[in-house]
């Protein structure tokens, strides 16, 4: 059901990205949903640290949620992807290189520091595995939106 949070799967669908693309949904432009997948990556290597932003008690019933096979909603609006951003690489390309290193430096780190966790702003703490599991399921929303699964 949701897109395996490997790179070789990513980038398959990545590479399938026309930076043109109108999105199905929300005002995010292609590219723009690139740095913004880029930018998730850097919040569970610290590179982009974040507060948490719901009350701990919805916590429990937001990892219920991230186990869950329920596909995340349209239309989420994050105070961490805005409209307003303005996009940092000049081409799609690039910002497709800035997620790969940005993905291994993401795998190294782990990998180096296996009990590691990282703070989501709606999900919590989370370890690896939990963050593997959201990437899968942000990969996901966001290629359906952009007509790549």
């Amino acid at each position: 059901m949701f897109v395996a949070a490997e790179l070789e799967t990513i980038l398959s669908h990545l590479n399938r990205l026309n930076p043109e693309t109108t999105p199905k949904w929300g005002s995010m432009g292609a590219q723009r949903m690139v740095e913004h997948l880029t930018d998730t990556l850097r919040i569970a290597t610290g590179k982009n640290p974040q507060t948490l932003q719901i009350p701990e008690d919805k916590i429990e019933r937001m990892i219920a949620f991230l186990d869950s096979d329920k596909p995340m909603a349209q239309n989420i609006a994050v105070s961490f992807a805005t409209p307003e951003m303005e996009l940092r690489n000049e081409e799609m390309e690039l910002a497709i290189d800035e997620f790969v290193d940005e993905w291994l430096y993401f795998e190294e780190l782990f990998e180096e520091n296996p009990s590691r966790t990282a703070l989501h702003p709606f999900y919590g703490e989370l370890n690896y595995d939990q963050w593997l599991r959201l990437n899968a399921k942000h990969y996901t929303h966001h290629f359906t939106q952009f007509g790549l699964i």
